[in-house]
């Protein structure tokens, strides 16, 4: 493995774990925190704020998967930015109808978007998506 190879895969675990230990504690402190806390989130939007918390634990498992080079980490990148994106476009469905939203989720589910397709990027590129069995030698 290249030494461009490894450092792009190295980059993309620490970006997701340090993403999804963040996005844990963040969300863990607007819904379970203080009361301060829970308002400090102003016009939170439940479905994506409950998404992001959750989501924040596999943020996690990718990245632990990315640095072991383990091919199913390559799906759970792509599947957590399919799902980004859908909850991003029924935000964005929300904010159309009128709910109640703050600025600040706008830009953060962008960030997230962008985060996880260049993770996939990375991940699709640098790992192998089909291991060979001991059985295919």
């Amino acid at each position: 493995m290249s030494t461009n190879r490894k450092t792009s895969l190295l980059i993309a675990a620490g970006v997701a774990i340090v993403f999804g230990v963040l996005t844990v504690l963040s969300g863990g402190r607007a819904l379970f925190g203080s009361d301060e806390a829970r308002a400090a989130v102003g016009n939170a939007v439940p479905f994506v704020l409950w998404f992001n918390f959750l989501a924040g634990f596999a943020y996690v498992v990718a990245g632990i998967g990315l640095f072991l080079r383990h091919s199913p980490a390559v799906w759970v990148s792509i599947g957590i930015l399919a799902t980004t994106f859908l909850v991003m476009l029924a935000f964005g469905l929300n904010m159309a109808q009128g709910g109640a939203y703050e600025m600040r989720t706008v830009g953060a589910m962008i960030l997230r978007t962008a985060v996880w397709a260049a993770i996939s990027v990375v991940a699709w590129k640098h790992i192998d998506r089909h291991p060979r069995s001991e059985n295919d030698a």
